[in-house]
């Protein structure tokens, strides 16, 4: 068993670590929304105005601060009049990205908006910039916000809602380079300068880049820095095999697949690095956030089910793989405001599967649990000494971030990625006077997912093999484990 030396100063505080980076994604895809999220008030599976009663508790606990919404692709596709008014009069089309299937619009802008608000979260919409206009935009966003007199504002209350909502975050468009428009940069920036001058909100998302194009980064502050962006996004999907033709199986992958799908994912920190460095050229005061509003693993879909749905099982393996990325959100909070998990439920990396009456929630919904904490926290300066466990590739053993809360407490969020190792940690902690320390692991091998029939085969449990001796925290971090230490 090797040892680690880990260092964590609290005295040297970095940033604060945005509630909006534990947020998550809700696309007109698959069973996301339908079945997923929304049953309708006459199903028989329990429901709170159509919404599962199940997941809307789930996600209340887990403390979800920012839902995006409609997508994604469907988004550059979807006219918001087709989704108000009574539900058996709204119009139906077919959603021509994901599976070809009828969609009957029944939940639209007021079933959204109504269940950020049951479960207590902020509203991320993206409007449609690839197929709309800068009118149907600008009364969207009026329609949901506006409290004048005004012809937007008097059809949502004619359709039930007198007071407007508060939606935090607006995206112009979506993918605007790929499923979006296939646009240039420079085309997109016109178009991104001409919708958001007509839509009046603080918190405008700017479409960004996918993974690694760094000129349209540099397109985008170039051309749009001093129109009223908020954000800019960034898409990227770990892909076990690194071949989007054979992504890889969710539920039958080797230990050599295990370790690829984690090296692949620590591609995200250079991408952090990268895309902030090119901001920082326009924006060193770094008042324009990174969002990455699309994240995960995706893999190929369960065998069976409709390829379009983009369903697929959450593992272990993805426990470790969502450590990895909080942490370096985490670590990158200075630029990175938001972040949102793809998707929500029932599609790629969902922190919670449902089928008919039965829901489970997955290892990453234990690792959202374990580490919202962090949220509104600030971030203070850790190091550990690492070990690479994968050669001819960058793949640390260890990941970790360590926040302070307005309470003084201080939270520990730590993964181990190697099958073969276990560490034992001596974590150093200067000028500290913490009395107690509590933990919470989440451990199973590596491929071990939690079914409808086995639904807590990976669940946290209390971790005691923790010492603290004044300003010396020592612990033993099990191979392929994650951990969260509280010390207050």
């Amino acid at each position: 068993m090797s040892q680690l030396k880990m260092t964590v100063d609290q005295t040297n505080k970095i940033s604060k670590i945005n509630k909006e980076i534990y947020g998550h994604f809700a696309e007109h895809l698959g069973r996301c929304i339908y079945g997923g999220i929304y049953v309708g008030k006459d199903s028989p599976i329990p429901n709170i105005n159509g919404y599962r009663k199940d997941v809307v508790e789930a996600l209340k606990a887990l403390k979800v601060p920012v839902l995006r919404w409609p997508g994604g692709c469907f988004a550059d596709t979807y006219h918001w009049k087709d989704g108000i008014g009574k539900p058996e009069e709204r119009r139906k089309i077919v959603n021509i990205h994901w599976g070809g299937v009828t969609e009957d619009n029944s939940f639209g802008t007021h079933e959204f908006l109504d269940f950020c608000e049951l479960i207590g979260c902020d509203a991320y919409v993206a409007v449609n910039l690839g197929s709309g206009t800068v009118q149907e935009a600008a009364e969207w966003v009026e329609y949901m916000t506006s409290s004048n007199v005004s012809p937007m504002t008097d059809l949502r209350k004619k359709n039930g809602r007198e007071k407007p909502w508060n939606v935090k975050y607006i995206g112009i468009g979506n993918e605007s380079w790929g499923c979006g428009g296939s646009m240039t940069v420079d085309h997109y920036s016109n178009l991104y300068k001409q919708f958001q001058q007509y839509i009046p909100s603080n918190g405008k998302i700017a479409c960004g880049p996918n993974a690694a194009d760094y000129n349209w980064t540099d397109g985008i502050m170039r051309n749009c820095q001093y129109s009223g962006m908020r954000g800019l996004s960034l898409h990227f999907y770990t892909i076990p095999t690194g071949d989007w033709g054979k992504k890889g199986s969710s539920v039958d992958f080797p230990e050599n697949e295990y370790y690829s799908t984690i090296a692949n994912t620590w591609e995200m920190e250079t991408l952090l690095k990268k895309h902030d460095a090119v901001m920082n050229r326009y924006d060193l005061e770094k008042k324009i956030g990174l969002v990455v509003d699309e994240w995960g693993v995706w893999t190929d879909v369960i065998d069976g089910t409709n390829p379009g749905f983009l369903y697929q099982q959450n593992s272990m393996r993805d426990a470790i793989l969502a450590s990895v990325n909080l942490n370096l959100f985490n670590e990158h909070s200075d630029r990175v405001m938001m972040a949102n998990i793809a998707q929500m439920v029932n599609v790629l990396q969902s922190v919670i599967l449902t089928e008919g009456e039965r829901m489970v929630k997955t290892p990453t919904y234990h690792v959202f649990d374990m580490y919202k904490d962090h949220m509104e926290s600030t971030l203070v300066y850790s190091n550990i000494e690492n070990k690479q466990i994968l050669e001819g590739r960058y793949l640390p053993a260890v990941s970790q971030s360590v926040s302070l809360d307005d309470s003084g407490k201080l939270h520990i969020t730590i993964s181990n990625a190697s099958l073969d190792e276990d560490f034992d940690i001596n974590c150093i902690l200067p000028r500290t006077e913490y009395k107690t320390a509590t933990a919470k692991i989440l451990t199973a091998k590596y491929d071990t997912c939690n079914t409808f029939d086995n639904p807590d085969a990976v669940a946290p449990e209390a971790f005691t093999d923790v010492t603290l001796d004044g300003e010396s925290l020592k612990f033993t971090l099990p191979k392929c484990s994650v951990l969260a230490i509280e010390l207050c």
